[in-house]
């Protein structure tokens, strides 16, 4: 997959780079837990480029500020061996982009909050998901067979949005759902983005 990011992924993550940034930087605090890196970037190359970046930005493995976990998003026993107790012991959660590829996404994202996640913690995403449209759900529901064998397991058709927020347990009138801004509602690549907070 490294060679089709290396093509895309800089125009990708630019397209999305103001609603990321307004999202997370106002609102990310504490320990900190970002389920991947953004297009699914699993590979020795790119958390190379992630150990640069953090670095540039003043997080690193040498002064325990960085911490790269040797799993995936659904391994929440291991995740939970890696991170400091008392447990659950994440005051952000953050998933850009992640969890149109992640395995059993539904359990994972109920297990995160549950296990991972403080109570007054948040969770903050992007995601591109299920339109709400008919005529564009059938074409993300067609080409998302072709498109996961391409793009090693991304679906365009997952509701991911509605998966966090049927979670439960969230504090009302904190945070939200919404859309991207200036997006039309006829794209195949539909945005949410949410911040919710666990009661």
């Amino acid at each position: 997959m490294s060679h089709v990011w290396d093509l895309y992924g800089d125009s990708a993550d630019e397209a999305g780079r103001a609603v990321k940034k307004g999202l997370i930087t106002p609102h990310a605090y504490g320990v900190v837990l970002d389920l991947g890196a953004g297009h699914g970037h699993t590979n020795p190359t790119c958390i190379c480029m992630l150990r640069r970046t953090a670095s540039a930005a003043g997080y690193n493995e040498d002064n325990g500020t960085l911490l790269i976990l040797p799993c995936g998003a659904e391994n929440i026993s291991t995740i939970l061996s890696y991170l400091p107790a008392p447990h659950p012991p994440v005051d952000t959660l953050i998933s850009v982009l992640t969890l149109c590829s992640i395995p059993s996404p539904q359990s994972t994202i109920s297990s995160s909050a549950a296990e991972v996640l403080k109570p007054g913690g948040q969770i903050l995403f992007y995601e591109h998901v299920l339109s709400e449209r008919e005529d564009v759900m059938w074409w993300q529901r067609f080409w998302t067979p072709l498109w996961g064998i391409v793009f090693d397991g991304c679906r365009l058709d997952r509701p991911s949005h509605r998966w966090i927020e049927d979670v439960g347990g969230w504090v009302q009138g904190e945070g939200g759902i919404w859309g991207k801004e200036g997006e039309a509602g006829g794209n195949l690549f539909w945005h949410r983005v949410g911040r919710l907070v666990k009661a």
